[in-house]
């Protein structure tokens, strides 16, 4: 099983299928992998193969960090499409995620005005009212919600948060009132004898009903790109991915398909 845990705080840049040249900045210990959601398909493998015992970095860290590389390829005039939050877990549990935020925007103005902001998060802080008032500064608010099934939540993306109601992140995701990108990963295969194809209608049909309800300004549908840390899994085909596509365009919703 080969995984990926983020240098932290700043990594890359890398290129990113769906955003470009792309800045990394890791809120998680630099060590292991801290996140609300064990997804059987994480790049960064499962939670309790990598803990860590470093502390996520402070606010303070994360600045002067990213100042730094910043002004580096700013001075070597290396170009930069975006800066984006992700690493080894969930990236708005950060204690201090809202005033990072404002000083990573402030950092971009000065030396990439042009870049972009974006944040690759699985929703389960949107209900914590300053993390959302965050997330209405950048550029792209990058939320995911692979479908709306409770059963296939618990099996593909495992929350590790009991409280974790599908129902309650939709109607959160509402309050972004249209600034909200969704993000879903759609994919085929088995693990532990258990079918985890969620492209069929009975799946894609009630998520698109979701999505219909949120209005988000774009949708990012993608498949498996990298070794998974469970066996079995499959990508979707770029047929089915493009017939889920066009679904959602007939909808009037901007979207885009990574394969």
């Amino acid at each position: 099983m080969s995984t990926i845990i983020y240098p932290s705080p700043i990594f890359g840049p890398v290129h990113s299928r769906r955003l470009g040249v792309s800045l990394g900045v890791n809120l998680m210990p630099e060590d292991g992998k801290v996140c609300t959601f064990d997804c059987i398909y994480c790049e960064c493998g499962f939670n309790g193969d990598h803990t860590p015992h470093s502390k996520r970095p402070a606010r303070e860290d994360v600045q002067s960090a990213l100042k730094r590389v910043l002004e580096e390829r700013h001075r070597n005039n290396e170009s930069l499409d975006v800066i984006t939050f992700a690493g080894n877990g969930e990236p708005t549990a950060h204690p201090h995620f809202a005033e990072i935020i404002q000083d990573t925007i402030e950092a971009r103005n000065l030396y990439f005005p042009k870049a972009k902001v974006s944040v690759l998060s699985n929703a389960t802080f949107i209900h914590n009212e300053k993390v959302r008032e965050a997330l209405m500064l950048v550029d792209n608010n990058i939320q995911k919600l692979d479908t709306v099934n409770a059963e296939y939540i618990n099996m593909i993306d495992r929350p590790t948060q009991s409280s974790y109601d599908v129902r309650k992140v939709i109607d959160n995701l509402k309050l972004f009132h249209g600034h909200v990108i969704i993000q879903t990963m759609f994919m085929t295969g088995t693990v532990d004898g258990k079918d985890v194809d969620n492209t069929s209608d009975e799946y894609v049909t009630p998520w698109l009903e979701a999505v219909k309800e949120i209005a988000p300004q774009q949708v990012m549908i993608y498949t498996i790109d990298r070794e998974t840390p469970a066996h079995g899994l499959r990508k979707a085909s770029h047929e089915t991915l493009d017939s889920i596509k066009r679904r959602i365009e007939r909808e009037g919703i901007t979207c885009s398909a990574s394969y």
